[in-house]
Order: C-alpha cells, then structure tokens, then sequence
C-alpha cells in the first residue's frame, strides 16, 4: 500500500521566505523544506494497481503553466488551532488545474473530496498552542506575500509517515504546458 497525494512544490526562494518566519510559536512543530508544498489532492492509501491508474489518470492531464504567489498567513482549528499555513493569492489558473485533478480522480472510482480546496502551504502543525498565541503570529505576518513564482508542473508524491513527521518523495511529475 501507497499512502499518495497530489501537490506543487515551491521553488527554493519561495521555502526559504517560509522558512525565515517561522518561529516564536511554543507548540509548533514547523515544516522542514522538504515538507512544504502546495496540495492539490490528497489521495490517500491504495494499492499499486489504483496507484497506476492515479498516474494513468493525472498523466493525460493537459493545463497551462501557472504564476502563482503565496499571500497571508492563516490556521486551521479556530479555538484549538491545529495548524498555520500561508494562503495562496486568488488564481483561477490553480483552481481550474485542481478541479481538473478532482475530475481525474473521480472517474477513476475515488471518492470526491469532502473539504472544499483552499489552496494553503502548511508551515506548522500545532500542539496545544494557546490561541492568542497563534492571533498574535497572524498579527505579526499578516501582511506576508512572496514574490510570484511560475510552476510548471505537478507531482504525485508518497508520503511516509515517521515519529518526527511525514517524508514525501516525488513519484511521478507531469508537465504543464506553454
């Protein structure tokens, strides 16, 4: 079994802009640059048969290359945060590659996504953070934004989890066009 996901990896200047601010949260356990990336499908567990057809599937794939940028800081869990992550400006480019990827996942007998797409690059996972902590770093990246980047393409990747957090390997990358 092959637990798989569906992402864009950032460009070094982009992780390393993530990198430097992230700190001055007790509780967090902050994403390595290997772990950040900007998940379009998460997949899940599945054999190596589903796992040829996920790649059949995402490799007939066709969408333009992107420009993409990331903007805002965010977190997920409201009164118990679980995480912080950095949003992505609105980009109707990413949303029509995502839906295409939805749609290749379905018609291969995956279940839809529950989750509506909200296009996020996870910078930490949370342990029990008090909240105005977490208010106060929103505060204080509030106006974070990176410099655009282009992507021109996307990855499948195999996520391993471990004690001291998941490790992604890329498995197959598919290419986006002009």
């Amino acid at each position: 079994m092959m637990r798989l996901f569906v992402a864009l990896a950032l460009p070094d200047p982009v992780a390393l802009g993530l990198e430097a601010i992230q700190s001055g949260v007790p509780g967090a356990r902050w994403q390595t640059r290997e772990q950040m990336h900007l998940t379009l499908r998460f997949i899940g567990e599945v054999d190596g048969r589903d796992a040829a057809a996920i790649d059949d599937a995402l490799s007939i794939i066709s969408a333009a290359k992107l420009n993409l940028q990331l903007k805002g800081i965010g977190e997920f869990g409201g009164k118990s945060p679980r995480a912080l992550w950095a949003g992505v400006a609105k980009n109707e480019a990413l949303l029509h590659l995502q839906r295409k990827i939805e749609t290749a996942m379905q018609r291969i007998g995956l279940e839809a996504e529950p989750r509506k797409f909200t296009p996020h690059v996870t910078l930490a996972r949370l342990r029990a953070t008090p909240p105005g902590i977490v208010m106060d770093y929103l505060v204080d990246h509030a106006l974070y934004a990176s410099a655009p980047f282009e992507v021109g393409e996307f990855i499948l990747f195999s996520s391993h989890l471990s004690p001291n957090g998941s490790r992604y390997s890329p498995e197959r990358t598919y290419t986006l066009t002009g």
